[in-house]
């Protein structure tokens, strides 16, 4: 499920690879408005990730603290992770980030929505999952700001709070609780295994 794409009048006539990273690109693309006038953008071209919201029995949902480099601050974010394997679907990606992350096992995942993440200037979109029946397994964390990486736990009663006070400014996250509160409003999780508290 790819986030909208309404019909335009713009039109992309050219896409000329400036730089490839490991996972993602830097293009310069030109395109034409609806009057056939030209214009060009730096692109950045992204294979898309998945976030995860874990939520246990008692309405409690399992972010990670990690470290960020681009803005020298450790945040506190959903399980998540980049789509960069060939051939594994997004729900696939969910369980493996979630389990390697968090030490969560999902027995339920549901998808919540698609979302673009900065559509200005890159064309990344995150997948968003509601994962319940949870149960505990082994993190499997790679990578020097994972090894860093601590579990937190907050009740999504408390989200709106969280955010406004600034605890939790990571726009992908605050987009999935808010999505979570709001389904399991009228459907509560099942009971499951809560993981541990580990910090706030």
């Amino acid at each position: 499920m790819a986030a909208h794409r309404a019909p335009s009048r713009f039109g992309l006539v050219e896409d000329t690879t400036l730089w490839r990273g490991h996972v993602f690109s830097l293009h310069t693309a030109r395109f034409v408005d609806p009057d056939g006038e030209a214009f060009e953008r730096d692109v950045v071209r992204h294979p898309g990730a998945v976030a995860v919201v874990a939520v246990d029995g008692a309405g409690m949902a399992t972010l990670v603290r990690q470290y960020r480099g681009p803005v020298a601050a450790e945040i506190l974010e959903l399980p998540a992770g980049t789509c960069d394997r060939d051939g594994e679907d997004l729900e696939a990606t969910a369980r493996r980030e979630l389990e390697e992350e968090a030490g969560i096992r999902a027995g339920r995942l549901r998808r919540l929505a698609t979302v673009f993440n900065s559509p200005g200037y890159c064309d990344q979109q995150t997948t968003l999952f509601l994962a319940t029946e949870l149960s505990r397994t082994t993190p499997a964390r790679a990578g020097t700001e994972e090894r860093w990486m601590s579990v937190a736990h907050i009740a999504l009663d408390d989200v709106v709070e969280r955010v406004l006070s600034g605890e939790i400014s990571d726009a992908t996250t605050i987009v999935g609780l808010l999505l979570a509160r709001h389904v399991l409003a009228s459907s509560p999780p099942e009971t499951s295994s809560s993981p541990e508290p580990s910090g706030s």
